[in-house]
């Protein structure tokens, strides 16, 4: 093979590893590279703490997503984490629902459950989803059990005694 054929060759093995790497990108980004998928209308949840939550944060309804988190900013004035979540307009919440932080597991990440209430009023763009619970750390969680079982096993020991 001549060195211009082969010079060739790499060139379209390389044009063909980026194509793919593009198509990969496309699709991990989903339907948020589509036109119309910004539509919809923004609703703010002050929460106390969104450990794992950033934007881009999928907001999930009954589980099936149906937005996502398009910024997180700190409140000074309350010292909550206001998340800015954008929902599509055909998505209409009663003005009681609760927000949650929610995890995909032990290792996967986080995302909000939306939890829709049973009010006649909707929320209009803008509102603040009032109900809310913030992210629960596992590290927080484990270290409670372990003290928990330290200190029965203390109350135990001297008991027996």
């Amino acid at each position: 093979m001549s060195a211009s054929a082969e010079h060739r060759a790499e060139l379209i093995a390389g044009a063909a590893v980026l194509a793919v790497a593009l198509g990969f990108l496309g699709w991990s980004a989903g339907r948020d590279l589509l036109p119309g998928s910004a539509s919809g209308y923004d609703l703010i949840a002050s929460f106390p703490d969104v450990d794992g939550v950033e934007v881009g944060t999928e907001v999930r309804l009954a589980g099936v997503r149906v937005g996502r988190v398009t910024d997180i900013s700190l409140n000074p004035q309350t010292y909550m984490a206001d998340a800015v979540i954008r929902v599509p307009e055909d998505v209409l919440l009663p003005a009681d629902s609760a927000a949650l932080i929610q995890s995909d597991g032990l290792l996967g990440g986080a995302y909000i459950q939306l939890q829709p209430g049973g009010s006649m009023d909707n929320l209009a763009p803008g509102d603040e989803i009032e109900d809310v619970q913030g992210a629960v750390s596992l590290i927080s969680l484990m270290m409670k059990f372990v003290d928990s079982q330290a200190s029965d096993g203390d109350s135990d020991s001297g008991a027996s005694q």
